[in-house]
């Protein structure tokens, strides 16, 4: 199953939970009603029958309108529930108890943990997700959580990092970036926001007992009207059970399939079974297992592994049935071997070796890259980590820099030319102050200009920590980058794909752009923006030969098979163009998002080479459409 085929069975998930959220409610509704009807419809007549038509006629409006309210509160309280995880996945991580990493920390651990995220992340071709560490849990279990990539955040427990090695620590988030990359997590923060309107009326129950408790003073009263509240109250406590029964339900039926490929794709990802299976043995082995000290009703769907002991509608597969899954000749009887190992303290951390750095890159075919693109495998994550090796580690270490951050930014936009960088450091002592312009000038003396293959690592390394900027001062940072990309006159690749995820990342972060990533439209109904993206890379592919780029764009034109052939557009003013195709082109349906990234990549390789500006403007271009494509190697 492809990226794309794995973003429309999630949006098939998200109707099916609708359903079950609404047939939860007629349930509910139904429960409440008669409830009503047996404390406050007793027909005026002992003779007539409680549900008798005559009785029932005579209680219409009381049913009706209890009916209504009790559907109106279970609604208005799902749209509360969502609403307050406005703030993605760095809200549920905080609500649950998470510690935002430390960007300048020193424990080996949490560094390991960061090393690990940022690589996987590099690997997936997305933004690096805020990481968050639940230090009072011991318990190993991780999470992933929020909306988009843009406003992902992971939570691991020091359970986690205490007792799994670097392997296993891979295969759990690589478990956790399928969430991500399948769109899992904005399905289990829309079913957070569902299940508590289901148990609302559990809570308002509990309410209602605690507050006839407190004013009738623990005595019990025999006036009928506090009779009436106190059986008001235990009635919608049961009726909150038959809400957590549903409840249990949805996320049972929703979640074991969504975790079943999260293990799978984990695999796929890093190439090693043992790492994922060995973090599910140790789960088995430890007496914590993956249990969690906090109330995980609310969030278990989202675990990686199971955090209650209750059977009955568990969010995942059994621990063994997971295990054989991935290592189909498993049996149970090697837990115990496991076990008397580590209580003997024999095992050891068995770390990955250090990748080379001189590890090469494959040549990449179109089909290749499109078949990569929402995956994570052998290859990619080997030059991800060789990559994430040479990274210089001061700068790394301003990318997690809430104040070094933006300075990072600036300095990954320096021309080469002399003349243009010197334009460029006036501009930032005139848009910020001359401090800006020194700490940017001290980089430069300790790093010298970036490398090209380390801009987009570093760009993406920074994104968590610009996240936690002021709204107005990221406005700023927008409007001093589109300054130090005009300094020479002319937009490259690169400062074009800085710009572009920048505004598109923090639009997500600022603007709480919650909807669905992919839309409903066609190619056809978005020819000519589709023109304008397919002469973009042709130009910069052949930008001395204006016969091999409009050959290149003939061909990408040709791979959407379009009724009629799209004519050549002019390349003048070439941002703002794209940019506005762009923003259409988001609204495509996953299947035409693929046959565009397809035509995409026929007109890159059309002359059977890539280069580093075709190959960055590619890049920019998935990613504003919220297609990820994993880093790619100049070739030819």
């Amino acid at each position: 199953m492809d990226f794309f085929e794995r973003q429309n069975q999630t949006r098939r998930s998200s109707r099916w939970l609708v359903l079950l959220f609404v047939l939860a409610v007629a349930a509910i509704v139904t429960a409440t009603t008669f409830l009503v009807l047996v404390i406050f419809g007793q027909p005026p007549n002992p003779q007539m029958g409680l549900l008798t038509a005559a009785n029932l006629q005579q209680q219409t409006g009381l049913l009706v309108t209890s009916a209504v309210g009790v559907a109106l509160v279970m609604f208005l309280a799902s749209l509360y529930r969502s609403a307050s995880l406005r703030g993605g996945g760095g809200k549920v991580a905080r609500e649950f108890g998470g510690q935002l990493l430390d960007s300048d920390t020193r424990d080996p651990k949490l560094r390991r943990l960061r090393n690990v995220v940022e690589e996987i992340a590099l690997a997936a071709g997305i933004a690096v997700p805020e990481i968050y560490v639940l230090e009072q849990e011991d318990g190993i279990n991780a999470f992933a959580a929020g909306y988009t990539p843009a406003d992902a955040a992971i939570g691991v427990t020091r359970g986690t990092l205490d007792k799994l090695n670097r392997e296993e620590l891979q295969g759990v988030i690589a478990h956790e970036f399928s969430h991500i990359l399948n769109g899992d997590m904005r399905l289990n923060i829309r079913l957070m926001g569902l299940i508590f309107g289901i148990l609302v009326l559990a809570i308002v129950g509990q309410r209602i007992l605690s507050g006839a408790y407190l004013f009738g003073g623990g005595r019990s009263r025999n006036n009928n009207g506090a009779a009436a509240i106190l059986a008001a109250g235990i009635g919608l406590l049961a009726i909150g059970y038959i809400g957590l029964f549903f409840g249990r339900w949805i996320k049972a039926a929703v979640a074991r399939q969504r975790e079943s490929l999260a293990d799978a794709s984990a695999v796929q990802f890093t190439r090693h079974p043992g790492g994922i299976a060995g973090a599910l043995k140790k789960i088995a082995v430890y007496s914590e297992g993956a249990q969690l000290q906090a109330n995980t009703e609310e969030v278990n769907h989202m675990l990686f592994g199971e955090a209650t002991t209750a059977r009955m509608f568990a969010t995942h597969p059994p621990l063994v049935e997971r295990i054989r899954a991935i290592e189909p000749s498993f049996q149970p009887e090697e837990l115990e071997t496991l076990a008397a190992r580590i209580q003997r303290g024999e095992e050891r951390e068995n770390e990955r070796a250090e990748r080379k750095s001189s590890a090469k890159a494959e040549p990449w075919s179109a089909q290749g890259i499109l078949d990569s693109i929402g995956q994570i495998d052998q290859q990619t994550l080997l030059l991800a980590g060789a990559l994430a090796g040479q990274l210089p580690e001061p700068l790394m270490d301003a990318a997690h820099g809430v104040a070094s951050a933006p300075l990072l930014l600036l300095y990954l936009l320096l021309d080469p030319n002399e003349d243009v960088r010197g334009h460029q450091l006036e501009a930032i002592r005139a848009h910020d102050n001359a401090s800006t312009e020194q700490q940017v000038l001290d980089m430069i003396r300790q790093h010298g200009l970036p490398a090209p293959e380390h801009r987009l690592p570093l760009l993406e390394a920074s994104l968590p920590a610009l996240k936690r900027r002021p709204p107005q001062a990221l406005r700023d940072l927008l409007e001093i980058v589109r300054v130090l990309s005009e300094a020479d006159h002319r937009i490259s690749p690169f400062e074009f794909l800085l710009a572009q995820v920048l505004r598109d990342y923090l639009q997500q972060t600022l603007e709480s752009a919650r909807g669905d990533t992919s839309g409903r439209k066609t190619l056809e109904n978005r020819r000519n923006e589709t023109g304008t993206t397919l002469a973009a890379l042709a130009h910069f592919g052949n930008q001395q030969d204006t016969s091999a780029a409009q050959a290149a764009y003939a061909a990408g034109a040709k791979a959407l098979n379009l009724d009629t052939p799209a004519a050549w557009p002019t390349a003048q003013g070439w941002t703002s163009a794209l940019r506005g195709a762009l923003d259409q082109l988001k609204a495509l349906a996953p299947d035409e998002k693929r046959r565009l990234i397809q035509a995409w990549i026929t007109t890159v390789f059309h002359d059977n080479k890539a280069l580093a500006e075709e190959l960055e403007l590619l890049r920019a271009m998935s990613l504003t459409i919220h297609v990820p494509i994993p880093p790619l190697s100049p070739q030819g």
